[in-house]
């Protein structure tokens, strides 16, 4: 047992040692140059990392340390209790004074502890999505948001994101239903990893009932917004853990198509500057990034002053602290906060929400540079014929949508309805991607859908029947079922022993209530 917390020992100081020497590098950041960007986001993710294991240490030493007084060891105890004081007061002092500025949460030690309700607790990814919703009055915007954000991202972004949910709740009722919305609409996503949701502790939030009314707000608005700062403070300190940026987001948004990629390269782009934070939206605290190596010190601030403003105004002053000089003008002060937030145009994020989380306010709130929505994505296919019974809208064709200029939008899918592309010659078809749906028309997807080949090598199909091929299995007509679409998406790499295709087939297995539209088609040969 002795060596055993030497070896801790030894793992907590080599821990520590990393964390010091990667915030070193994280002040360093602005100067590197562009061609370091991996070597620092692995060195952040790494302090990351480190910080998750020193807790779980932590946890064990805990664990360890009732065993040794269970054994009447004291010197064992004694080591453990020096140990987890060195811990513990590295993980103190990467938290900001909460209880100083809150000094009801130490009448309950898990005041500040979030209680998760869903997800995998995913850590070391590169963005957080941070999305707050509570209790409104008229309609709720929060699972349309979150299918928004996940609506195109591809296979390797759903690994690489983490989408916190924190239901600013404490109403128990009400906490279980948003669960259960989000359990029931996106249960692939929870079970993922890629959705979290939690909520605060029924001890988290003071006694908001005597506030001081401040620049011509009313009581109402007054406490709206001082919880509101509390929300997102606790949501950052939640966050700051898990990835090497984290965006601040609402419930009430739609992303723009492609906001991952797009976010990605604008952070390679800037990532030598100097900056606080990088814009993704010009409306309030939307769509704002931030590293999450300085979440500590913005959410400090902001816990510091959560009575005084709103979030957006406290965000500005700490740009104001940072590079304003009293003796000169606003102007040269507007100038040198504008080089600590870098705005990214067009905007990525767009309030839709008509009714606010404030009861009686209507917010027709929009960003003029968020432009128009991208609904549907071209590629370049193999030439080929296309078929199917389903009857199309309008101008939007099943021609059009192959050919990559426009989405095809058909009339409510009946079970045996099909779409088939037969190639003018045959294809070794390597992979497939299928996306129904788009960011206006979310719902419009195809539902018991399977995707399928018809292999030209007769043999091929006998193999199938057999059993054979562990790939795929028989359809009808000759055609061999190799996936299907799940979430509005059927995307998948082809098995090379199936050979050469002659055709591919969209077949329907069940009457749907909704029409179908297809925004992607690519077929990778």
């Amino acid at each position: 047992m002795r060596s055993l917390y030497g070896k801790l020992f030894f793992v907590a100081c080599f821990l520590y040692a990393l964390m010091l020497l990667t915030s070193w590098h994280t002040s360093k950041s602005d100067n590197l140059p562009f061609q370091l960007h991996s070597v620092y986001e692995r060195l952040l993710r790494a302090q990351q990392q480190g910080e998750v294991l020193s807790k779980k240490l932590y946890k064990v030493l805990g664990q360890l340390q009732n065993r040794s007084i269970a054994t009447l060891n004291h010197t064992i105890s004694n080591s453990s209790a020096i140990l987890e004081e060195r811990v513990l007061r590295h993980l103190l002092l990467s938290q900001p004074n909460a209880y100083i500025y809150l000094p009801h949460l130490k009448e309950h030690e898990d005041s500040l502890k979030p209680i998760v309700h869903l997800g995998q607790r995913r850590t070391g990814v590169s963005l957080v999505l941070g999305v707050p919703t509570v209790h409104r009055q008229k309609q709720s915007y929060l699972v349309n948001t979150l299918q928004s954000l996940l609506f195109d991202l591809s296979t390797a972004e759903r690994k690489d994101i983490v989408i916190v949910v924190f239901i600013a709740e404490t109403n128990a009722r009400f906490v279980k239903a948003v669960v259960q919305s989000v359990q029931t609409n996106l249960p692939d996503a929870v079970s993922s990893g890629v959705i979290e949701v939690i909520s605060p502790s029924p001890h988290y939030y003071p006694d908001l009932s005597n506030l001081k009314e401040t620049f011509g707000d009313p009581k109402e608005r007054v406490r709206w917004r001082t919880k509101q700062n509390l929300d997102y403070s606790f949501l950052m300190l939640y966050a700051q853990s898990k990835g090497t940026y984290y965006v601040q987001l609402e419930d009430d948004i739609v992303a723009k198509q492609g906001y991952f990629e797009s976010m990605r390269k604008h952070i390679a782009h800037v990532l030598s500057e100097e900056w606080l934070f990088l814009e993704f939206s010009r409306l309030g605290f939307i769509g704002k990034l931030f590293r999450t190596s300085d979440l500590p010190m913005i959410v400090e601030f902001f816990l510091m002053f959560h009575k005084e403003k709103p979030i957006d105004w406290l965000l500005d002053h700490i740009l104001w602290v940072k590079v304003c000089n009293p003796e000169k003008d606003s102007k040269h002060c507007d100038n040198e906060k504008a080089r600590l937030k870098k705005t990214y145009k067009p905007s990525l994020f767009q309030h839709v929400g008509l009714h606010s989380s404030l009861p009686g306010k209507i917010q027709n709130l929009k960003d003029k540079d968020f432009g128009n929505q991208v609904l549907f994505k071209g590629h370049n296919n193999p030439p080929a014929e296309l078929r199917s019974s389903l009857q199309k809208y309008l101008s939007h064709t099943l021609e059009r949508a192959y050919n990559g200029v426009d989405f095809f939008w058909g009339l409510t899918p009946k079970r045996g309805d099909y779409i088939i592309i037969t190639f003018s010659t045959p294809q070794a078809v390597k992979g497939y991607l299928f996306r129904s749906g788009n960011i206006e028309t979310n719902g419009d997807r195809f539902y018991n859908t399977t995707v399928e080949v018809l292999p030209t090598n007769k043999s091929v199909k006998e193999r199938v029947t057999r059993g054979e091929l562990a790939c795929c299995k028989p359809s009808s007509d000759g055609f061999v079922e190799i996936g299907s679409f799940k979430n509005g998406v059927a995307e998948g790499e082809v098995d090379g022993a199936l050979g050469e295709t002659a055709a591919m087939r969209l077949l329907v297995h069940s009457d749907s209530d909704v029409w179908v539209l297809l925004s992607e088609i690519f077929i990778k040969v």
